[in-house]
Parts: structure tokens; C-alpha cells; sequence
């Protein structure tokens, strides 16, 4: 599919420009001659919102054997607040969709959990996440993926395609929530179903609560809480649906576990 130009709202731009700092920096701390002290990468965790008491966010969330074999670039442009990889339970020739895919890297594990047989697509807003990804992909030999331009409110992919939605740390970026959790319903096949890692609030937090807390793009202020975050995937229709936090993030914030199920 080619990619096609994008119109962006304010919250989107804002969202794009911060990760493709993410990306430049990312492919910056690989390349030679760089010095030790070059950054690795903005966006979510830069604000430490992918962070608990022990220090643990984007990269440290995927263990050794995970990571093994994966370029750096996709190492370093982790910035998620979960591994939506190690929750999906995914099976062998399955489609799956990862919302938001950055640098690749849950797109690439994806990939290996699917095997040969399927396929893993990821979704990206910003050109130079998606040109990261697909370099990462060429350098780790993966055939079965594919990257497309394309916004979580609007997705480029046909309805009823896709076995499993993932995403790491990317709806709370989001402008159109509602429109998102339409979105994966849309696409998914019947009897699909969703693991995503993302920030929720506490169900007493107020928007304003949560600002206080974190800045938009470092994923606190525009998370969604429990209570929204389950409201928002059955008013979609999706059913069999869960938030279960892992880990503090922020004073009443945390990273949450995402399952639901679309109906059969």
C-alpha cells in the first residue's frame, strides 16, 4: 500500500514532531563516530511516564531472549509503557495490526510469534518512524511485515482483516479516542481480539488531575481511565474486556494490560 500524505490536527502534529525526534535520535545513537553521550530517543518514556520505582520503561520491558537479535535502532526507538507482544497470545499465521509502531520492535516480535504463515502490519504517522521500521526490518531479514502511513483515528486497512490489535503505549496519544476504538473494531475479523499496553488513569483523576501529572506527549495527560478506557471498547462493541494496571507510572497513573474480544 503506498503511503499517502496526511492532514494532521494540532494534538497530532504535536504527537508526530516528538517522535520523529524519537526516530532521528534513535538512528543516531547506531550510526559511527557518535559519542557515548548522544540521547536515545524522546516521546513517551523521555517524560518517564514508562517508568515505576525500580526505573523500568520502554527497552527493559522485553526480556534477553526478546530482544536477541533485533537491531539496535528498533532496541533504542522502544518507548512504550508495556510488552503488548507478551499478552497478545499469538498464534501461528495470524494477521496482526500494531497501532502506532514506531521503530518496529513490536512489530518484528510479532512477526517471529506468527511465524512464516502471517503477517504483521504496523501503523505509523510519522515518515521518519516508518522509514526507521523499515530499515529495522531489512536488517533483521523479516519478510513477513509491512509498514503503512497512516493516523489510529483513520486506519488503512480493510474491515474485518486482522486477527489480533496491538499497541504499546499509543492511545492515550490519540485525538479521537472513540474514533480508535471504531477503528479496531472495523478491522478486525470476527472473533478478533486486542492486547494493548497503554497509561490509564484512576477513575478519580480529572482531566486537569492528569495534566498535572504529565505533559500530552509524555502519554499522562491524555490517558483515559479505567472506567473511560472500558466504556470507550464497549460502546465500539467489543466484549470480554479488561484494564488490569502492572505498574505505577505517575501518582495515580499507571500501565495497564488492554484484552477485549470482538464478537464472533
Amino acid at each position: 500500500m503506498t503511503d499517502q500524505p496526511l492532514e494532521l490536527n494540532e494534538v497530532q502534529q504535536l504527537v508526530r514532531d516528538r517522535y520523529a525526534d524519537a526516530a532521528v535520535a534513535a538512528q543516531a545513537s547506531v550510526a559511527p563516530k557518535v559519542s557515548p553521550s548522544t540521547p536515545t530517543g524522546a516521546g513517551c518514556c523521555a517524560d518517564g511516564c514508562c517508568s515505576d520505582a525500580t526505573g523500568t520503561m520502554g527497552l527493559e520491558l522485553y526480556d534477553a531472549t526478546e530482544r536477541a537479535g533485533l537491531p539496535d535502532a528498533a532496541l533504542l526507538a522502544s518507548l512504550g509503557c508495556g510488552n503488548p507482544v507478551a499478552v497478545a497470545e499469538l498464534r501461528d499465521g495470524e494477521t496482526v495490526l500494531d497501532l502506532g509502531s514506531g521503530g518496529g520492535i513490536d512489530v518484528l516480535l510479532s512477526a517471529r510469534r506468527v511465524g512464516p504463515t502471517g503477517r504483521a502490519i504496523g501503523i505509523d504517522m510519522t515518515d521518519e518512524m516508518l522509514a526507521l521500521a523499515r530499515r529495522n526490518a531489512a536488517e533483521a531479514g523479516t519478510s513477513n511485515v509491512e509498514f503503512r502511513k497512516g493516523t489510529i483515528e483513520r486506519l488503512p486497512v480493510d474491515d474485518a482483516s486482522v486477527d489480533v490489535v496491538i499497541s504499546n503505549c499509543v492511545v492515550n496519544l490519540a485525538s479521537d479516542k472513540a474514533a480508535v476504538f471504531a477503528e479496531i473494531a472495523r478491522v478486525l475479523k470476527p472473533g478478533g481480539r486486542v492486547g494493548v499496553s497503554d497509561v490509564v488513569a484512576d477513575d478519580l483523576l480529572t482531566p486537569e488531575q492528569r495534566a498535572e501529572r504529565g505533559s500530552y506527549v509524555g502519554c499522562i495527560a491524555g490517558a483515559l481511565s479505567f472506567r473511560e478506557f472500558r466504556a470507550g471498547l464497549s460502546a465500539a462493541g467489543m466484549t470480554d474486556i479488561e484494564v488490569v494496571p502492572t505498574h505505577q507510572v505517575a501518582p495515580g497513573m499507571h500501565s495497564a494490560i488492554v484484552r477485549a474480544t470482538k464478537p464472533a
